[in-house]
């Protein structure tokens, strides 16, 4: 089967290529025979009745400096594509939302990955609320007598932007804190959005496990451990990614979540776990699978297109059915 694959995401030439998971995507898409066209969001248009975007056929391989081949610009409709990758990094603003409103009049006819109605619906701090019984107590609001409340009841907290990403507004508040109301005023004078607070889990000192899901089940983690005097362990702020297996809570977590993101057309997701705690279900453009498979040896991009390519396969088989069947 070789499918026409778009990827929406941010500038390729400037992707890690060691780390970048759609970059890994993309190689292994190209194993696999199938065609890469990339774009870049803002190459995007409604335009009386079809969604057209702007970019280039691409090539891939895993050279630094010389990693990807660019063909000549054109115009595609996208539901000339076979699937869709909703890939460009957060915040999950309003234009990231009108994208995915776009792509949902190509969906599912031409297969978007992950569906874009649900991570619209499920951004990361907040698809977490339906499972409160396996989080850390958590709070959004926008009052500043709100968050003193949570603190009294809890001590030390986390405060983030609610669609923030990649550990930027991230701050570790102790009980005693005096800068609690001088953040909140500045937070509230960047934008109107509420934030989030969740107790802090001292655990995460010990390292913040990235959790793997293919299609609701999870395939493999990497711990990512914060630096010396820093809370936050994403890595795009310097944590250091480590090998390391799952816990039996960690499955039981998974058990839980998995029927639902398989559900909802939610194929490649990962979550975060602190000390057993469920803190993020990252829907939107999650990473860790290069990581993963230098660790372990376990190639998730391969198991991302196996579901990519069954569901595919069951769409044509099924449309086939469809024509097949009598008046």
């Amino acid at each position: 089967m070789s499918l026409y694959v778009a990827l929406q995401m941010d500038p390729l030439e400037s992707v890690d290529i060691n780390g970048d998971s759609t970059f890994r995507i993309g190689l292994e898409a190209e194993a696999r025979g199938h065609r890469l066209f990339q774009y870049t969001v803002d190459q995007m248009r409604y335009d009386e009745g079809q969604v057209i975007v702007r970019g280039r056929s691409v090539s891939l391989q895993r050279v630094a400096g010389d990693h990807v081949t660019f063909g000549d610009w054109t115009e595609v409709d996208l539901t000339e594509f076979d699937v869709i990758w909703l890939r460009q990094d957060p915040p999950f603003d309003m234009a990231y939302v009108t994208s995915t409103h776009l792509l949902d009049r190509v969906h599912p006819r031409s297969l978007v990955v992950n569906d874009p109605f649900w991570v619209r619906n499920c951004p990361e701090k907040l698809m977490v609320l339906d499972f409160p019984d396996l989080t850390p107590p958590t709070m959004i609001s926008r009052n500043p007598t709100d968050f003193r409340r949570f603190r009294e009841r809890h001590g030390e907290m986390i405060i983030k932007p609610l669609y923030g990403n990649g550990g930027a507004g991230v701050f570790h508040l102790r009980r005693d804190d005096p800068n609690l109301s001088s953040l909140l005023e500045t937070f509230a004078g960047i934008n109107r959005e509420p934030m989030i607070a969740q107790k802090y889990l001292p655990d995460v000192t010990q390292g913040d496990k990235r959790i793997i899901l293919v299609d609701g089940e999870p395939v493999g983690a990497i711990n990512r451990v914060p630096q010396q005097g820093e809370t936050r362990s994403n890595m795009h702020v310097g944590g250091r990614a480590e090998k390391i297996a799952l816990t039996d809570r960690e499955r039981e977590i998974c058990k839980r979540i998995g029927p639902v993101l398989r559900e909802k057309g939610l194929i490649f997701t990962g979550i975060d776990v602190i000390g057993g705690w469920l803190t993020e279900i990252n829907v939107t453009s999650p990473t860790g699978i290069q990581e993963l498979e230098r660790f372990d040896g376990i190639n998730v991009a391969a198991l991302i297109w196996e579901a990519i390519e069954k569901r595919v396969a069951d769409r044509a088989h099924n449309s086939l059915l469809r024509d097949l069947a009598p008046d």
